[in-house]
């Protein structure tokens, strides 16, 4: 029997490139402010506890290039800083407003102190960088960060053109050793797809391991001696280590998983949409409603009808949930040890929004369980990947299989009738990117550099996997396909003008200060 066993929690933080500098504000860099407030900070505060009370805790994080970028954008955070206020002097004028109205007027406090103390962790404990705020907890030891491809394009679906692939993985490689003053060990595949050739470009990259799907690994061939528990070497390099569903499922599943308890706060009541607009409209001064964060009801049950939050409820089931979590990896762990010759490691990745913004409980909950996994049972050690290679040297080799963590697991979500269109155009759009910088590889026009960096630019925010998949939902169709639009006109003017005549200084200055991401991009990787 194995010694040991191993648990590797595995935050992905992403979101994507919105910043519209044409516009005094604009409703989807929200997406942005709302994570800031309800994830990661609150992430923040989990990790400066468990710094503060010594406990020897530690899992893995992924800040994707685009979220780093625009955490660190100088337009965004003073956006932020502007949106913060607003939202504190709206969550104080609901205080007054139910000054007398009980069980209101207690949510209403919780949530002015709950800002106060978000406004001071932003501008003071962490000077306006998360980024930065993130990399202190790294460099101690409870985190690690890792990469992402450039915007988090799907992989596979760019296989006809490799070239398009190999320059998402290099530039994200690139932008973390930029950001972080180190090269990456592991990488969070977009969306865990991955497509067999991709190995190749990982070792290039010189990262040492990702994670797949389940099924990836267990119809690859050989299939796993040790089914996802260990990790398997791919013949070029990179370990594999597969998902596993079960703990994943415990957690984010509505329906089956914590989030939907009664006890937690709902989601969708938000005062955004329930308050008349014109209390709303002095505050963010437009007339968009939107989710604020100031919810006042519960999940309660399947009904429209919402019973008001109780805060201590919440806080009894994240801890009692977070109990249940660690008995049943235990249980699952000491299960494994007992048919295994190696130590297992079970391997439960999440995206890390689901923390405080999709279940507001969530970083308590997150909170309490490390603590527990750390003091209160003996059958496994929290890891991350790169300390379970280090101390687990020799592993399987094995060619995993095509796959991805969708529905159905393959490319159904971004490959669909409502967004099929968009893959000709990128594909064509890649191939000439690929024609440009072969041409001109030894440039040494300054102004044709900056104009084939900008191109590629265009070219990887179009390819942003995202689009695609708010197109499959229709939570924000119109703004997805508009984005890919304009991405793709604005690489072809780029290109025909690299093409012709000339570059347009006027136009690439503009689509330079529109879409400033990657400013040392290097756009030799095409070809």
């Amino acid at each position: 029997m194995a010694s040991k066993g191993y648990l590797a929690l595995i935050l992905h933080a992403h979101l994507p490139y919105v910043r519209h500098p044409e516009h005094p504000q604009f409703l989807e860099e929200d997406w942005l402010f709302e994570a800031i407030t309800e994830t990661y900070i609150p992430l923040l505060v989990l990790l400066e506890g468990l710094e503060r009370d010594a406990v020897p805790a530690c899992f893995s994080l992924t800040l994707t290039p685009t979220l780093c970028h625009m955490l660190r954008d100088p337009l965004l955070t003073n956006r932020y800083s502007a949106h913060l206020e607003r939202l504190l002097a709206l969550a104080r004028a609901e205080s007054e407003r139910h000054r007398n109205v009980a069980p209101l007027c207690t949510i209403a406090d919780f949530y002015v102190a709950r800002l106060e103390d978000a406004h001071h962790a932003w501008h003071v404990r962490w000077k306006q960088d998360i980024v930065g705020a993130f990399d202190t907890f790294a460099t101690a030891g409870f985190l690690e960060i890792i990469t992402c491809a450039a915007t988090h394009g799907f992989l596979p679906l760019m296989e006809v053109c490799p070239e398009a692939m190999r320059a998402q993985v290099l530039i994200g490689r690139d932008h973390y050793k930029e950001t972080f003053g180190r090269d990456p060990a592991g990488i969070w595949l977009p969306e865990c797809a991955y497509v067999p050739g991709l190995d190749a470009i990982l070792r290039e990259a010189n990262l040492r391991w990702f994670v797949i799907d389940a099924h990836g690994m267990m119809f690859g061939s050989p299939r796993p001696r040790y089914a996802i528990y260990a990790p398997c070497f791919i013949p070029s390099g990179p370990a594999a280590f597969g998902r596993d569903r079960d703990s994943s499922r415990q957690v984010w599943s509505a329906e089956e998983g914590y989030p939907g308890d009664p006890a937690y706060r709902d989601f969708y009541r938000d005062i955004g949409f329930d308050r008349p607009l014109e209390q709303l409209e002095s505050f963010f001064g437009d007339q968009n409603r939107r989710f604020t964060g100031l919810k006042y009801h519960r999940v309660t049950g399947p009904g429209a009808d919402k019973d008001y939050y109780r805060r201590d409820w919440a806080l009894g089931a994240a801890d009692h949930h977070a109990t249940h979590f660690l008995k049943a990896r235990a249980a699952q762990i000491a299960e494994l040890r007992a048919h295994m010759n190696v130590p297992p490691v079970v391997v439960s990745p999440f995206d890390a929004e689901l923390f405080g913004h999709w279940w507001f409980e969530g970083p308590e909950w997150l909170n309490g369980f490390l603590r527990k996994a750390v003091y209160d049972q003996a059958e496994f050690e929290l890891t991350t990947p790169t300390r379970y290679l280090q101390s687990q040297d020799t592993h399987q080799l094995l060619a995993p299989a095509a796959s991805s963590w969708g529905h159905k697991g393959y490319w159904e979500v971004w490959l669909e009738e409502s967004n099929a269109w968009i893959y000709p155009h990128l594909h064509a759009a890649a191939r000439r990117m690929t024609e440009l910088a072969r041409r001109h590889l030894s440039t040494d026009s300054a102004q044709t550099h900056r104009a084939l960096s900008q191109a590629a630019r265009e070219l990887l925010l179009a390819q942003s996997s995202d689009w695609a998949f708010l197109m499959k939902t229709g939570s924000a169709k119109s703004y997805a396909t508009r984005r890919t639009e304009d991405h793709l006109h604005r690489f072809t003017r780029l290109y025909e003008q690299l093409s012709g005549p000339g570059v347009d200084e006027a136009f690439l200055a503009h689509c330079e200060e529109r879409d400033n991401i990657f400013p040392n991009l290097n756009w030799r990787y095409y070809a």
